[in-house]
């Protein structure tokens, strides 16, 4: 393979995956991830899935 030891070849990946550009993408990727996990869902979800849950209690309800 290569005469660079793995743990030279890792810690230089690092500095060096700071321009590379997946690794750009990857960040923002988690960043934007993260802003939407942090939003509120929405109330007119909220009423969709209430109403299937009521649905599905319905559905298995003996008749």
């Amino acid at each position: 393979m290569s005469d660079i030891p793995e743990n030279r070849r890792r810690a230089g990946s690092r500095v060096n995956g700071m321009m590379d550009p997946n690794n750009q993408i990857a960040s923002k990727l988690r960043a934007l991830y993260s802003a939407v996990e942090q939003e509120p869902i929405p109330d007119m979800f909220l009423d969709l899935l209430e109403k299937l849950d009521q649905a599905e209690r319905m559905g298995k309800s003996p008749r």
